[in-house]
């Protein structure tokens, strides 16, 4: 019979197996939506407020929905652990839609509706899945009663959630503060942006990090993982669309995701 916690390590596993492939496609195909929209795209397109909205929405919904039905609904402990959690996709779920809503001016009036819906139902089911094993690992496997490392793994990992967070919410806001000039891409300046091309990224990568320690978990290392595959590929293409739009006039120093490195 399959099991609940079949199901939980069957999705755990998926996504640890899809990271690879994942991988290795993004280094020949970059989702076309941002910056690597093609004119030649069909198919149905969605404005990229209400898509981001769309497809981080289980993050917030699901995990309320089945986290009173975990064995540990009572204990404090396991409200504590989901809180960075829920922090951070209120603010990409709600938050940061509204910012790109009311903060940014289009490109050109072809770019007003340029996100996939194909790329926006892919992220949504992944959003479903990876929402679940979070949240049931927090409510549900854990075991909170001998974990007496809990605190120090939730605090280490909280300084590095936090300040991955950071990153990424004010790369987010010089983004938006850019499109918001109109007039088309502009370089990036100032902070993290003068070392990568794509700090945001970088500030998402730290954050889940943060958490694979905070929850020290098999699910926690899967969306790890994930993200990593994921986005470090779209940070590379990211940076190459940016050598090759301003040239010499892009900073030849900066790296694509990580610092000094690459």
């Amino acid at each position: 019979m399959f099991s609940d916690e079949n199901l939980f390590n069957f999705i755990i596993f998926f996504i640890l197996l899809m990271s690879l492939p994942t991988f290795i496609l993004a280094q020949f195909f970059t989702s076309p939506y941002g910056k690597h929209k093609r004119s030649c795209n069909s198919g149905t397109t969605i404005s990229p407020p209400i898509v981001w909205a769309f497809m981080e929405s289980p993050t917030l919904w699901l995990t309320f929905l089945i986290f009173r039905f975990g064995k540990n609904n009572t204990n404090p402990l396991p409200y504590v652990l989901i809180s960075p959690f829920i922090f951070h996709y209120t603010n990409r779920t709600i938050i940061y839609p509204l910012r790109l809503y009311f903060g940014s001016k289009p490109i050109s009036k072809k770019s007003t509706s340029h996100f996939p819906l194909n790329i926006a139902v892919t992220g949504f089911i992944y959003n479903i899945l990876n929402s679940y094993i979070q949240c049931r690992w927090v409510s549900h496997f854990a075991d909170y009663e001998s974990n007496e490392l809990f605190w120090v793994r939730f605090c280490g990992g909280l300084v590095v959630f936090a300040g991955g967070m950071v990153v990424n919410v004010w790369a987010d806001g010089v983004l938006l503060g850019l499109k918001s000039e109109g007039g088309g891409y502009k370089i990036p300046r100032s902070g993290l942006f003068e070392y990568v091309s794509c700090p945001n990224y970088l500030g998402e990568i730290v954050e889940w990090l943060g958490w694979a320690l905070m929850t020290w978990s098999w699910a926690g290392l899967a969306f790890f993982v994930y993200t990593c595959a994921n986005l470090v590929p779209r940070a590379v293409s990211n940076h190459k669309w940016y050598l090759e739009k301003f040239g010499e006039d892009y900073p030849k120093n900066r790296k694509a995701v990580f610092p000094f490195l690459y």
